[in-house]
């Protein structure tokens, strides 16, 4: 069997949620099924840390994909030549983006919809690309995969698709993240936050992650809380960034935040490890990959209400409301007074990241892979 997968966010040290969801499930579904073979397809040069089997065919196709217009072109002309050429059984897109002129069965991986309820957020071309194409991308798939039962009841309800045909997968959380020692904790800090314990922010850069309203929060915790606490935000900017900077220079207390960029794997590993929370309040969220990395890291967490966060965070963290910065700021107070509160977290937070596995991952979208050939003639 030939299975064309699309692995254009497989980019050597800029892997997001969506890059590592691909790069989780196919390292282990390639090396797991030798007796398939895998059309690996690239948009740019790739690095060869993404080839991991001997069964992999890897092509660069182009044009790079970096607007709507060259996503069109790249999936409504090349990909169908390509899966064509190769006489692929089955065409698998990691981030929901399939060709409607294609016969060829299709199997999408749609993390979720934040488009349909925020397009505020995005840039109006490409609100507008993924309002008009994946409704479409949705009754054109086979099955669809999505890693929340939120999402799977977003999807359902908004596009109207069955709900048998739709494969909750939830991701899994990278063996790295585990506890770090009081040295590496020390080092951490004296690298990122001058030597100054910290509430930690990870993610891209993007209206929907309400990073605003957490610099908000974390000033009204200065305000009220006479400590030397620092506020990391770890992440690179994404779309319409403009409003994060105005609340950052509005801040009386900006000189106590620190904007890291991106981090590679270790480095954000030790920050993780080294920080007092860790404090995610995005808006929307298809699943939440921090919030289960920070358990892993024996990390409490503070986290939005909404969304799918309940349904990953389970008992064991602390619960706000979004768009209530008071409530957030509450929160924050609550966690860096009451040590007892944190340590609870902790132990809650270490039996509710068990649920979720990369290997589980896996098994699940290979079942979906099979589910989608399984009449086919």
């Amino acid at each position: 069997m030939m299975i064309a997968v699309n692995t254009r966010l497989l980019l050597k040290g800029k892997l997001e949620g969506i890059g590592w969801f691909t790069n989780e499930t196919l390292s282990r579904i390639t090396r797991s099924h030798p007796e398939h073979q895998f059309l690996f397809i690239f948009d740019r040069p790739y690095s060869d840390e993404f080839i991991f089997s001997e069964n992999i065919t890897p092509i660069v196709l182009s044009p790079p994909t970096r607007h709507p217009l060259l996503w069109m072109i790249w999936f409504e002309l090349q990909i169908p030549r390509i899966l064509k050429k190769y006489k692929a059984d089955l065409f698998f897109s990691p981030d929901g983006y399939l060709s409607l002129n294609t016969k060829v069965i299709q199997l999408a991986a749609i993390h979720d919809i934040n488009f349909v309820h925020r397009p505020q957020d995005l840039p109006w071309l490409k609100a507008k690309y993924y309002n008009y194409f994946f409704p479409r991308f949705c009754h054109k798939a086979k099955r669809i995969v999505t890693v929340s039962s939120f999402s799977k009841e977003d999807i359902h309800r908004t596009y109207k698709i069955e709900n048998d045909k739709i494969d909750v997968v939830y991701n899994g959380v990278n063996t790295l993240y585990t506890p770090t020692s009081e040295e590496e904790r020390k080092g951490a800090r004296a690298k990122y936050a001058g030597g100054k314990p910290y509430f930690l922010f990870i993610g891209s850069l993007h209206p929907r992650k309400n990073i605003t309203g957490l610099l908000k929060a974390f000033d009204a915790f200065k305000t009220s809380v006479k400590s030397d606490i620092r506020l990391l935000i770890v992440g690179g900017s994404m779309f319409k960034t403009g409003e994060i900077k105005q609340t950052y220079e509005s801040m009386r207390h900006k000189e106590e935040v620190i904007f890291t960029g991106r981090l590679g794997n270790e480095e954000l590993h030790q920050v993780l490890g080294a920080s007092l929370a860790l404090t995610f309040v995005p808006f929307f969220e298809g699943f939440g990959i921090p919030v289960i990395e920070a358990m892993s890291a024996g990390i409490p967490v503070i986290c939005s209400n909404t969304t799918s966060l309940p349904e990953v965070g389970g008992d064991a963290v602390l619960y706000v409301d979004p768009f209530d910065i008071t409530q957030i700021e509450c929160a924050m107070i609550q966690l860096y007074r009451d040590k007892d509160l944190r340590d609870s977290l902790i132990e809650l937070g270490f039996k509710q990241k068990e649920k979720f596995s990369w290997d589980k991952t896996a098994e699940l979208v290979w079942k979906s892979i099979q589910e989608s050939l399984k009449f086919q003639v």
